[in-house]
């Protein structure tokens, strides 16, 4: 079976690099932080003291680091380190340009990559459910399916190279605005005297109804499993928030789109963590909607 090296064994490579491994694929991984090492050795990860460890004799090397410029970093040195046919795979969540130039990276030393970024957070990273969205060619796509079966329960050939990237950035500003939409919602409803229960009843089988509301909802108690009950600890952190949709109106800006939702979106979240917010997830936005509406949190 394919032998697989991880770069990047955070919150979210830790756990996708385990589900590797409940495969039945010998994972080599490699993180700066020797406690993420750690625990990945204790998923059954073989930890690797460099990059140039981790990539040896493996057939497929999949990053998740927290950037662009980290991609590119890591991409440069990974590209002259193995050998030529080593599937390259990029799962971070990066802006265009840069998935572009590690595509060329890959192509100037025969190798075929792909960029998959991922959605379902943390939960999804460790119940290995999450969507993979992928772009580059399709029979590298094919290539890749069975190692992105391992780690997801939805896989999507989005298109070329950038495709995955492009539908991560567009899908997390749906969903950025949506989460801000919802929480509007349930701060009027408070004004007006719903319950939290009475609206969640009518809109979840209603227009209204979307992912931030049936699966996410950002009030207690309709969505037992949503981080509101949970203080707002992250799922998806307001930090990552901010990041994907700072990618949007990048993106928006290169194209000419035009995104005034997403702008004010962005806007919001930045503020949400300049308060304090960056840790907490970004659904909590409702508690910054409720203080500009004169209450504190219900």
């Amino acid at each position: 079976m394919t032998s697989i090296g991880f770069i990047g064994l955070g919150h979210m490579g830790g756990p996708m690099a385990a589900n590797l491994v409940k495969a039945g694929y010998t994972v080599r991984g490699f993180d700066l932080s020797q406690a993420l090492l750690e625990q990945a050795r204790q998923t059954g990860v073989i930890p690797c003291a460099s990059l140039a460890e981790t990539v040896d004799a493996v057939d497929t090397v999949i990053t998740m680091l927290p950037a662009g410029k980290h991609v590119l970093s890591v991409w440069e040195e990974l590209v002259v380190s193995v050998p030529s046919g080593t599937l390259l795979i990029d799962c971070s969540t990066v802006d265009i340009d840069s998935a572009r130039k590690a595509h060329a990276m890959a192509a100037a030393e025969n190798c075929p990559s792909l960029d998959a970024p991922v959605s379902g957070g943390t939960g999804g990273a460790a119940a290995g459910t999450l969507t993979f969205m992928i772009g580059g060619h399709e029979n590298v796509f094919a290539k890749g399916q069975p190692i992105f079966a391992a780690m997801g329960k939805r896989i999507i050939h989005c298109g070329g190279a950038t495709a995955g990237q492009a539908a991560k950035i567009c899908n997390n500003m749906i969903l950025g605005i949506s989460m801000i939409a919802v929480g509007e919602a349930f701060v009027l409803g408070e004004k007006l005297g719903l319950t939290h229960q009475a609206l969640f009843d009518v809109a979840s089988v209603s227009s209204g109804q979307c992912w931030s509301l049936t699966t996410y909802c950002p009030v207690p108690g309709p969505v037992p499993t949503s981080p509101a009950n949970n203080d707002y600890q992250p799922g998806f952190a307001g930090a990552l928030m901010l990041k994907d949709l700072k990618l949007s109106q990048e993106a928006a800006a290169a194209t000419g789109a035009t995104t005034p939702l997403g702008a004010k979106a962005t806007e919001l979240y930045r503020l949400f963590n300049e308060l304090g917010n960056a840790d907490k997830d970004f659904s909590g936005i409702i508690n910054l909607l409720r203080e500009k509406s004169g209450g504190g949190a219900a």
